[in-house]
């Protein structure tokens, strides 16, 4: 069975970004996931792949759509997280990427969840749903301040469910 991990970006109010692309710029934060998520399975909403300019490097992508017929090319499409978490089960690990309603839907699935908080409050239109502390725990933390290539102060931060 693999560890399913969410990752993910998300302001003081859980906001993760508005008109379908990000509020803000963090370079390291970009390497950090790029570092977490190469060699695996991400998952994700259509929506989400659709933000992308192009496939990212050596990740099998995974998407999931209400559409029947959608099919990008070097993708593979389903229509629940549940058969997107079949095609994993005998992966290490696979990593649910985004967006909102994913991260809804993996919160009960998911055994890590990677988040970034992003220090600041922004104008959204996605959001990142409420972590319960009564089912997740904090397990490591990493603070990073502003500075000339992040506009915002951000924390690192890793639960693992404890339930």
């Amino acid at each position: 069975m693999a560890k399913i991990t969410i990752i993910a970006a998300a302001g003081e109010g859980n906001e993760l970004g508005k008109d379908k692309d990000l509020v803000w710029h963090l370079p390291d934060d970009f390497k950090r996931f790029k570092q977490l998520t190469t060699g695996h399975t991400i998952i994700m909403g259509r929506k989400t792949f659709e933000t992308f300019p192009k496939l990212l490097p050596n990740r099998k992508h995974v998407i999931i759509t209400r559409k029947k017929d959608y099919q990008p090319a070097n993708t593979i499409v389903v229509h629940s997280l549940d058969e997107a978490l079949e095609l994993v089960n005998n992966e290490e690990e696979a990593f649910v990427i985004g967006g909102g309603e994913i991260y809804e839907l993996a919160m009960e699935k998911a055994d890590c969840i990677e988040l970034t908080r992003v220090h600041g409050t922004f104008e959204a239109d996605t959001f990142f749903p409420e972590i319960d502390k009564d089912k997740w725990k904090l397990t490591a933390s990493e603070k990073h301040s502003e500075d000339e290539r992040h506009n915002y102060a951000f924390t690192y931060l890793t639960y693992e469910r404890s339930e």
